[in-house]
């Protein structure tokens, strides 16, 4: 099945190694800053804040999860590089930047502000799993 947008004229299987990467990078990045926030944080941040950074840590850890089990999928021993799996690898890489990223940075400046920002990340974050779930049910045998 040829993959009809131009930014997908990649191998096909170069999304495989795409997205196991940005998973394993993301779930790498979600351990360190986890650590940060709990070692050298704790005391320096109000606990609203420290809290606010747990949650970004929490979210992107689940979705560096999910980007690695898309990367699996897209295996063409499962489901294959479909561009429905790589719209939700790229909504789910999109949220975690958005949304974990707007609470790191208002964890750290006290910027309010960029609380609006995060529920953009979390629209990107529901839309990658509605297209996850659309790729399943079209194309799961």
């Amino acid at each position: 099945m040829e993959i009809p947008y131009s930014i997908f004229k990649r191998k096909k299987e170069s999304f495989v190694k795409l997205f196991i990467i940005a998973g394993a990078i993301n779930g790498f990045l979600s351990v360190a800053l986890g650590a940060f926030g709990a070692h050298l944080l704790e005391g320096k941040v109000a606990d609203k804040y420290l809290a606010t950074w747990e949650t970004a840590v929490q979210y992107q850890m689940f979705h560096a999860l999910a980007l690695i089990a898309i990367g699996i999928l897209m295996s063409s021993k499962v489901l294959g590089p479909l561009s429905t799996l790589n719209t939700a690898g790229y909504l789910i890489l999109a949220g975690i930047i958005i949304f974990s990223g707007s609470l790191y940075v208002l964890s750290l400046t006290g910027i309010s502000i960029l609380g609006a920002v995060t529920p953009i990340g979390g629209v990107a974050f529901l839309a990658g799993w509605i297209v996850l779930i659309v790729a399943a049910v079209k194309y799961a045998s």
